[in-house]
């Protein structure tokens, strides 16, 4: 058996041990240790999770349809509940696409589409910087991959041109936002690439855009005008849409397959339906969300402006690195960030390249402008 508790240790001396903080939510704000902190690590971009008036609205609608709180089966057995399949019909038709198909979590989606739709005769390339749950999909579907330079398209068009007539299929696959840079996929590219060649199939993951960017939320796709043109649209509903979920948007023939094929959907229990009724409430009012959209952008440029040479130059969204290198530099920083009143996380590898440690500040709608000050003040 392996010494896991030397193991551990050595976690600890490289500045890589985590553990899990308990801690205490309160609208932006963490208490954490009886110690009250800016909330600078959230994924609820939009600033949802805490309106007590959507909650409010919801229950009451809940109180009067009463949705389970467990669907206490998967979805081909008998937890296909009436709602599923209403949320599906009303993202494919704010999508304007032919179908849509949800999901336990991003990383189910992740791990699941990939390996159902991709086999030996299939080449898997992929942005190098795409989210660990694509990796592992990659990994799981057994099919031969090769990952191109972070958003180098030009390296991705050589890798087609040499690859194309040799495979029976091609993925294209990345991040629209990615989730450590902060940085954005040109889609409109990707499509262009896409186009070139008609057996290449485009994957795109909206994680941390959904909610977040295009005029009615819908994500970078939305805002790059290419919905269409993008064979398989995935996002998540526990980031912008304060639920939990994910999903895909694609043609009807695909969605048909994953049903038969995809494993973590046919294998896993599916989500309650009152958690499902509650992403559909959110997502029916995505489009009224735009002053909080505006009011994101604002702040996010102020701390990216504020970063530049730092990392913040990176950034083109609500996620913004604040690039320190070392570990043990990065931890201390932002253990003193903490002292100071602001909940900031070290990300470091391997979630990051070596030497790139860094702060990953996430932002969201309801942090002020005036917060924001005395946070680059303290910096």
């Amino acid at each position: 058996m392996k010494d896991y508790t030397l193991i551990l240790k050595q976690l600890n001396e490289a500045g890589n041990l985590r553990s899990l903080p308990d801690i205490v939510h309160t609208g932006n704000r963490i208490e954490r240790d009886e110690q009250v902190m800016l909330n600078l690590s959230s994924n609820d971009y939009l600033g949802l999770a805490s309106r007590s008036d959507l909650r409010e609205a919801f229950f009451e609608e809940w109180k009067e349809k009463g949705y389970p709180l467990s669907s206490s089966s998967s979805r081909l057995l008998t937890g296909n509940f009436t709602v599923y399949t209403e949320l599906e019909q009303l993202m494919a038709e704010c999508f304007n696409r032919e179908a849509a198909l949800l999901f336990n979590s991003g990383y189910h989606a992740n791990t699941g589409i990939l390996p159902a739709l991709a086999d030996k005769q299939t080449l898997i390339l992929a942005d190098k910087l795409v989210h660990a749950s694509i990796i592992d999909g990659i990994l799981l579907s057994g099919a031969p991959f090769q990952r191109y330079r972070h958003n180098d398209y030009n390296q991705l068009e050589t890798l087609l041109k040499k690859n194309a007539g040799q495979y029976e299929q091609l993925f294209i696959v990345t991040e629209s936002i990615f989730s450590m840079d902060g940085d954005v996929a040109d889609l409109r590219r990707l499509v262009e690439l896409k186009k070139s060649y008609p057996n290449v199939c485009l994957y795109v993951d909206e994680a941390h855009a959904i909610g977040v960017r295009g005029k009615n939320g819908l994500g970078i796709a939305e805002e790059q005008d290419c919905i269409r043109e993008i064979d398989l649209l995935v996002g998540t509903f526990g980031k912008a849409l304060a639920s939990m979920g994910a999903y895909v948007v694609c043609s009807r023939t695909i969605r048909e397959y994953l049903v038969n094929c995809m494993r973590p959907l046919i294998f896993s229990t599916a989500l309650p339906p009152a958690q499902i009724a509650w992403t559909r409430f959110i997502f029916e009012r995505l489009p009224e969300f735009s002053s909080l959209r505006e009011e994101l952008t604002l702040t996010s440029h102020l701390l990216s402006d504020a970063l530049e040479g730092k990392g913040g130059e990176i950034s083109e969204s609500h996620i913004i690195p604040y690039i320190i290198g070392e570990n043990n530099d990065c931890i201390s920083k932002a253990e003193e960030l903490q002292r100071k009143g602001f909940y900031c996380l070290p990300v470091r590898p391997p979630t990051v390249p070596k030497g790139t440690a860094r702060i990953r500040f996430s932002l969201t709608a309801d942090i002020t402008t005036a917060q924001l000050t005395q946070l680059i003040k303290e910096i």
